[in-house]
């Protein structure tokens, strides 16, 4: 099937024609028609990478009415890079429509911009769940015309915390929209979205649910947590044509993950929620032409990267939650082509391994990492097919080959290759002598596990000035941190919901962070404010995660004393 064959009309087709597309992904190829002919809800499931935004993005523009100037498409995603991404694409799709507008609405941005051009007017607004809310409570994004509301990646916008913002906004659009869900996995809370907010949705699925990708090895290396950093080295130095993404758990590790690979002589760099748009479009177009090999990035970060022919996806760090590893492995083996998805764990992590096989139903190979010997033998190969496959260029090198043939006549043949090969093999010769063993077999794993216990995060309490009469709950609060933050996976413990603040645990390595990101944020008019909470934690009467307190037991209390 062509895309001329998917019932588009010609100023689309012109568009995708420019981008080199002939044919559709099979999302597309089934979503496409679907969303063309019919005004049934629908519930679409495919990986990440497999074409979703062309997929409700090119019917819906073709639908929408040029001459209405409200808001007849709301699309609702994850993250600024995500919303970002699916802005650029859907511009570039209506290149030869004139006059068709589209408008990203996203946190960590001045929200004065993104009202002035709301008030322009937009056929598409494409949003983050908690700005599209702040921007409707404001009365400034009206959804009462809207014919179509589009969630994208929906389970990563459950896994962030989103939930009540999603309900609010469900809540508030018209019964008779088109309700389309797009999703790489399809967790209960996803379930529960499609019975109460989607009429009798039809569905559509490419691979089977939480499945890894067929074309899409999966490997793992074991080592001792201090190691992690070696072993990524190794398994770089194992695949010198690499051209791959290392995964890590927040913008601190990737900042100090890629300052090493660089400061080591890797073509490295990172990408996390501190770069400006500038800085990360920079490095994008560096690792899009491949003068990058490794680009070191966050979950968040790496949501708007569209590269298909990727060699390898690392996870430095399994993610706390494994349906990402979903999204992250998904990000290679695309467009036909194989990819491998590493991870490199520590000796505690094993069950994560197993259960990851259950859920994408794949085999994963425990692999050991290289020793010195095996990397400096592949380099020496790999360096070998360089020289053997080089292109040479007469006309510019013969006038000096005179006085390079009189530097070198002195080697003989078998000399003179020994020479070139040691230019580059002997920094590995070096760096890799005596190297240690990383490996940690199974059997020391449990030992170690035995001897050291499972290990307990440190928690900081912090102090928000928001709390239940601000229509705050658990949930929002949650959302509220991973949107600031980048949803940057910061482990989250005990949240107090009182009536005129609230207190948080968080991880404690993440203090700075996490006061830096509400410097200068609001909620609708109002400024937050978080601080180190210095009182007592709140009594935990039941041993829940989020506790609330009791009103008349705390007055009881009062009274006692009183007496």
């Amino acid at each position: 099937m062509t895309f001329n064959e998917t019932g588009l009309h010609e100023n689309v087709l012109r568009a995708i024609t420019e981008m080199g597309f002939v044919n559709p992904t099979p999302i597309q190829e089934k979503t496409i028609p679907q969303i063309l002919e019919s005004k049934n809800d629908l519930v679409a499931l495919a990986q990440t990478g497999t074409g979703k935004t062309a997929a409700f993005g090119l019917p819906v523009i073709q639908l929408t009415e040029l001459q209405d100037k409200n808001v007849q498409t709301l699309v609702l995603c994850p993250t600024r890079e995500l919303g970002l991404q699916i802005t650029k694409d859907i511009q570039t799709f209506t290149k030869f429509i004139p006059g068709f507008r589209v408008v990203p609405v996203y946190g960590g941005a001045a929200i004065s911009n993104q009202i002035r051009d709301l008030k322009k007017g937009a056929h598409i607004v494409v949003g983050t769940p908690g700005r599209t809310l702040d921007l409707i409570k404001r009365k400034v994004l009206k959804l009462d015309k809207i014919r179509w509301l589009i969630l994208d990646e929906a389970d990563e916008m459950l896994n962030m915390g989103f939930k009540e913002d999603l309900d609010a906004i469900l809540e508030g659009t018209p019964q008779n929209r088109q309700t389309l869900l797009f999703s790489a996995t399809m967790p209960k809370e996803i379930e529960r979205i499609a019975k109460n907010y989607m009429h009798n949705p039809d569905q559509i699925s490419v691979g089977k649910r939480n499945e890894g990708a067929a074309n899409v090895r999966h490997e793992y290396y074991m080592v001792r947590a201090r190691d992690r950093y070696e072993a990524l080295k190794r398994i770089a130095d194992m695949n010198p044509n690499i051209y791959g993404i290392v995964f890590c758990r927040t913008r601190a590790e990737t900042k100090d993950v890629a300052d090493k690979l660089m400061q080591d002589g890797y073509n490295a760099d990172a990408l996390h929620g501190d770069l400006s748009q500038a800085q990360r479009d920079f490095v994008m177009n560096r690792f899009r032409q491949k003068h990058l090999q490794m680009l070191v990035a966050t979950d968040v970060a790496a949501r708007g990267i569209d590269v298909n022919d990727l060699s390898h996806v690392i996870n430095y760090n399994l993610p706390d939650d494994l349906e990402v590893y979903v999204h992250r492995s998904g990000r290679t083996g695309r467009a036909g082509k194989s990819g491998i998805a590493i991870s490199i764990i520590h000796t505690k992590e094993g069950r994560k391994i197993r259960d990851l096989e259950k859920m994408t139903r794949k085999q994963f190979e425990s692999k050991p990492v290289p020793g010195g010997k095996e990397i400096c033998e592949k380099q020496l190969f790999n360096l070998v097919d360089k020289v053997e496959k080089i292109e040479v260029d007469n006309h510019q090198i013969d006038p000096y080959l005179p006085d390079i043939y009189k530097k070198l006549e002195w080697l003989d043949r078998e000399e003179l290759i020994k020479h070139f090969v040691s230019v580059e093999f002997n920094r590995f010769l070096a760096y890799y002598k005596n190297a240690p063993d990383l490996n940690v077999s199974a059997k020391e794993s449990k030992k170690e596990r035995d001897r050291k216990g499972t290990g307990n995060v440190k928690f900081q309490r912090f102090h928000i000035n928001v709390g239940s009469k601000h229509s705050i709950n658990a949930s929002h609060l949650l959302g509220m941190i991973n949107e600031v933050t980048d949803g940057n996976k910061i482990e989250i413990g005990k949240i107090d919901i009182l009536r005129n603040f609230s207190f948080f645990d968080a991880d404690s390595k993440f203090e700075g962070e996490i006061l830096q990101a509400f410097q200068e944020t609001y909620m609708g008019d109002y400024a937050l404010s978080v601080t180190k909470s210095k009182g007592k934690k709140p009594e935990n009467r039941g041993g829940d995660r989020f506790s609330y307190p009791d009103k008349n037991r705390n007055k009881q209390r009062r009274k006692r004393k009183k007496s």
